[in-house]
């Protein structure tokens, strides 16, 4: 939150304030009599300084990750990972079109081009975007500037560089913009290349190692009423390694196109988006870390349309009515390996000409009731299509061989017991949520949320097919490596949430607490069931499970304090505040009260800040507790506590900004309680059996962004 009169009030992100912030900005009164307008956002401004993957922004705002590739690891939001949580990158949705969702939306876009960002977990107005059950990260490249000249010329750039020692990462990002009083063209683009980072015991943790490039060049027109912009990206990742999966990416090159138009009108506004984004990924492997011989490929294409029209209906209040369409195509292979009795002589159709398509239709009312009170509700109805075409196995021939022999259960015979089902899946989803925001006094408030939320089953979880050892590893986006299996008759899941935060402020401001708990009751989570064990060795420690994705019911639930305060200020030593959090979230089987899977413990915060004159320095000490709650269905491993230190420190001046930040300062060695296992470092040594994958040791990172 920003406060007009004090920024202290940006570190403040509760659910429901983000939630307001992304709507309307409403206006809060201190009291029946005087009125105080106070700007909520959950966005920040992009100084360029940061490079690489997103992930640095996000964790600010609550978001958790699950350990992947390192530009691909998947976010968190209250204890719920992956496509539960819906990721608009300027606007749109980009499924994840990967059996292991290698290539998830934030991982399209460098932190450096992001210009915007905000984070609404739990609790989100229907218009925030739907088919999600734990929230919505919203990040935005798309900003035109203009100048005051008629002509067209120079308005801005920039270039950035970061050096981080632990992996001997290299990041540059560059930018550039040309601008008129009605036109704006503007580029951006970014490098990364890293080596496999090592842990805080001085080990190198295998297969971490990655490069990428992403690219885009936006135009922009406008007059006094209208603006059309178009971005063009393009994103290039020759390889990326998954400790904490079979297989790596090979491949991944993909194209988008993003048109938005807005018109404002007399009392209304009207905004359409069209979205078009397409990629090619490839798996297999790439480096001496993890070895195999295993190629596959996904082409894969996402198709969306928006329309919104918004009303202003009186000066306190307005109505929103939109319709949304998003149409996906997916094929996914795996090329015959010639020679290999097992992995040929036919091509493995993983899934063959898939689709799912959403139709949504939208409405939502806010209005400032009075003086105390402000309101957001909405409902929405969403058509979810799903189906596939028939499929085949490697050998369809080794059907009958393995029933007769009672080997291994049969990838072929799977294909033709699944070619003969119906696969075309229709669901009808209604999403509604009810907020209120309510001033108890000059300097506390209340917030209060209820939503109700759907999200349908992806095609991966209803449409993977295949029941061999081999053929399930290869799907999943857990890295505990287990097997999977689809379910075609998969229900959507469906979460009602309560949230409500309370918020308390000093008459000055000089400091600000929040506390927020939140419930989650889902019906027909997707979880999954045990279907068999494997083992490729004769040891224990080394077995694990092939599961099918399945329904059942789940109750996540958590609670949140933050805290900020203004501990000195003096022209001397400059301003000295102090950031507070703790979270603590819980998850569990509602038939077995057994808890979920990948739910980070206990974690706390503090941070202390200074700011004098152009420097910024930072201290902070990060504490997770033991996790000891884990998944048995997964063979989840506990993880022990451990606490970080973090050194940052930066300077600016006009056009320069240069940082340096110490991260891990103690180099102490943990284990990443949502980092899974370390399939790597099981390939290399199988007599450790599947240890939990290590996290960072001590790095030095140097940073400068240069403007002109």
């Amino acid at each position: 939150m920003t406060d007009k009169k004090n920024p202290l009030t940006s570190y403040l992100l509760s659910p429901l304030a983000l939630v307001i912030s992304s709507v309307l900005s409403p206006v809060a009164f201190a009291d029946d009599t005087s009125i105080e307008v106070i700007e909520v956002h959950g966005q920040a401004q992009n100084k360029h300084l940061s490079l690489g993957s997103s992930e640095s922004l996000l964790t600010d705002l609550g978001v958790d990750f699950s350990a992947a590739g390192g530009m691909a690891n998947l976010p968190v939001l209250n204890g719920l990972m992956g496509d539960r949580v819906a990721v608009l990158v300027d606007g749109a949705q980009i499924t994840a079109a990967c059996a292991n969702q290698m290539n998830p939306p934030l991982s399209y876009i460098s932190a450096n081009q992001i210009s915007s960002y905000k984070v609404i977990a739990g609790i989100s107005p229907v218009s925030a975007g739907g088919d999600n059950i734990a929230g919505v990260i919203a990040v935005n490249s798309i900003s035109p500037q203009y100048s005051e000249s008629k002509q067209l010329g120079w308005h801005s750039g920039y270039v950035s560089a970061q050096y981080n020692t632990l992996d001997n990462g290299k990041k540059v990002g560059a930018g550039m913009r040309i601008a008129s009083d009605v036109f704006s063209f503007n580029y951006q683009g970014a490098f990364s290349d890293a080596n496999s980072y090592e842990d805080g015991n001085g080990d190198l943790v295998l297969d971490t190692l990655y490069r990428a490039q992403n690219h885009s060049l936006s135009a922009a027109m406008r007059d006094d009423k209208q603006q059309l912009v178009v971005k063009l990206s393009h994103q290039k990742i020759p390889y990326q390694g998954f400790a904490n999966q079979y297989m790596d990416m090979t491949d991944n090159t993909s194209y988008g196109v993003v048109a938005q138009y807005k018109r404002t009108f007399t009392n209304s506004e009207l905004e359409a988006q069209l979205n078009w984004h397409s990629v090619k990924h490839e798996m297999g492997f790439f480096s001496a870390e993890k070895t195999g011989k295993m190629p596959m490929k996904t082409d894969a294409e996402d198709i969306s349309t928006q329309l919104k029209w918004r009303l202003a209906l009186d000066n306190n209040s307005q109505l929103l009515l939109a319709q949304e369409y998003h149409y996906m195509n997916i094929d996914d292979w795996w090329p015959a390996v010639e020679g290999s009795m097992m992995m040929g002589p036919n091509d493995y159709k993983n899934i063959n000409n898939g689709r799912r398509q959403r139709i949504a239709l939208l409405a939502e009312y806010e209005s400032q009731l009075n003086t105390r009170w402000w309101l957001n509700a909405g409902i929405r109805f969403e058509n979810v299509m799903t189906n596939t075409d028939d499929v085949q196995a490697y050998n369809p021939g080794m059907a009958a061989m393995n029933a007769m022999a009672m080997a291994m259960p049969s990838d072929a015979m799977a294909a033709k017991n699944f070619n003969n089902q119906s696969k075309k899946q229709t669901d009808n989803l209604v999403d509604a949520n009810v907020l209120f925001n309510y001033q108890l006094s000059n300097n506390d408030e209340l917030q209060i949320g209820l939503t109700r939320k759907n999200r349908a089953p992806n095609l991966y979880e209803r449409y993977s097919w295949g029941v061999g050892n081999m053929a399930t590893t290869m799907i999943g986006w857990y890295g505990d490596g287990n097997g999977y299996i689809g379910n075609i008759a998969l229900k959507p899941e469906t979460a009602h949430t309560l949230s409500t935060t309370y918020t308390r402020m000093a008459k000055d401001d000089s400091w600000r607490i929040s506390a927020n708990a939140w419930v989650s009751d889902v019906n027909d989570y997707i979880d999954v069931n045990g279907v068999r064990s494997f083992n490729r060795t004769a040891l224990a420690a080394n077995t694990r499970n092939v599961l099918m994705f399945n329904n059942l019911d789940a109750t996540l639930y958590g609670v949140k304090l933050d805290a900020v305060a203004t501990l000195h200020e003096s022209k001397q030593y400059g301003s000295w505040s102090l950031k507070a959090n703790i979270t603590n979230t819980r998850g569990k089987r509602d038939d077995t009260n057994q808890p979920l899977y990948q739910i980070k413990p206990l974690q706390t915060q503090f941070a202390i800040n200074q700011q004098v004159g152009r420097f910024e320095n930072a201290l902070t000490w990060q504490w997770v507790d033991s996790k000891t709650r884990v998944d048995s269905n997964r063979l989840e491993n506990q993880t022990e506590q451990y606490h970080l230190l973090n050194l940052s420190s930066k300077a600016s001046w006009d056009a320069l900004t240069v940082s340096v930040d110490i991260t891990n300062l103690l180099d102490e060695y943990y284990e990443l309680p949502l980092g899974g296992v370390s399939i790597a470092e099981f390939k290399q040594d199988m007599s450790q059996g599947f240890n939990q994958l290590a996290g960072q040791g001590r790095s030095i990172n140097l940073a400068m962004s240069y403007a002109f």
